[in-house]
């Protein structure tokens, strides 16, 4: 497992539907080592705050090996790393794999698995069309966001060593799935919801579904007596 490219922007201005759009998802790789901080990499920076960046969206993973996929459905498009605005592109991981609350060594850097990327409209704007944002979702290629626990440098090349794996036993896939399809899947929200690492948010988003399917569950009850 280990980093492919390393990949990094400042926020843009762009034109879309007639407006003036600022966003930081225009990333290109860069050379050399680069210091990883708690809220993000040197040179690196989110446009919208209110939805991007944060203590648990501090680096966005996007798997090497989904950029096949995405050439196969995408064809003609160019796909150069970081096309995805993912930070690290990596080898060796994915969202099946890897849980949420699994802690990694890379470089001089400990980090985090928090949470998988749910897609806005400004990875259609970097795509050119707005159909990207559902079959991204769709594909479950959907790559996680990372706290890091550590600063220090990584660059392109460095092993990521799994250092902790979270007993709850999670994946990313799995909340994923939680969220576009398995609603009734009661047992693994609860254990979702018991995640430290999951951002609260997600949390209350099952906590709330959970409530839905348990009225649903008595109306459903009461209806066959």
């Amino acid at each position: 497992m280990k980093i492919i490219s390393v990949n990094v922007a400042r926020p843009s201005l762009v034109e879309w539907n007639e407006q003036i759009v600022s966003t930081g998802i225009y990333k290109a790789p860069v050379e050399g080592r680069i210091m990883l901080r708690t809220l993000n990499l040197d040179g690196d920076r989110q446009a919208d705050l209110t939805v991007h960046g944060g203590p648990s969206k501090a680096v966005y993973v996007y798997p090497s090996e989904h950029y096949s996929y995405w050439r196969d459905e995408l064809p003609g498009t160019e796909l150069p790393w970081g096309m995805f605005g993912e930070n690290f592109t990596t080898e060796g991981l994915n969202e099946a794999t890897v849980n949420i609350g699994d802690r990694f060594r890379v470089g001089s850097v400990e980090v985090m698995i928090t949470e998988p990327r749910l897609p806005c409209y400004k990875l259609g704007i970097k795509f050119g069309r707005a159909d990207i944002i559902k079959r991204f979702l769709q594909s479950g290629r959907t790559g996680f966001y990372l706290s890091v626990q550590s600063e220090g440098e990584v660059g392109a090349g460095d092993e990521l060593e799994l250092i902790g794996r979270d007993e709850n036993r999670v994946t990313v896939a799995d909340i994923t799935r939680l969220y576009t399809e398995d609603r009734d899947d009661g047992e693994t929200m609860r254990r979702a919801i018991a995640l430290a690492a999951l951002p609260e948010s997600w949390r209350n988003h099952f906590r709330k579904q959970l409530a839905k399917n348990e009225i649903h569950t008595g109306a459903t009850h009461r209806e066959s007596i």
